[in-house]
């Protein structure tokens, strides 16, 4: 049986790599105007969200600093209010949360 919580993890992480990867290049003020790219970000966040969902919640209470209701809350609001988006914040998960988080995932890894 496959372990569900290493492979949240490793979505989680291949996401946010991705992430980082699509915005590359880009500002703030640019990537809502690549749609494309914007899209392909959003559609990462969407992804990175649903797999923290499937996380066990054994899981999540043994590495309380990673904020998984954010990774969760995030999805929801790119699901159900994707004409709201706040660009400052979307910059803010791009620039500052990914390259926090992922380290952390990272160390996750081993322990599953």
């Amino acid at each position: 049986m496959p372990n569900r919580d290493r492979q949240s993890v490793e979505d989680m992480l291949l996401a946010a790599r991705k992430i980082l990867g699509y915005a590359q290049g880009t500002t703030r003020d640019s990537l809502p105007s690549l749609p494309m790219r914007l899209d392909a970000v959003l559609y990462e966040i969407v992804v990175m969200g649903e797999a923290a969902r499937r996380l066990s919640v054994e899981m999540r209470e043994r590495h309380p600093d990673v904020p998984w209701r954010d990774i969760i809350g995030m999805r929801s609001i790119v699901t159900h209010g994707y004409d709201q988006i706040d660009d400052d914040e979307l910059w803010q998960v791009i620039e500052h949360d990914l390259p926090v988080l992922m380290p952390k995932l990272e160390n996750i890894l081993p322990t599953l």
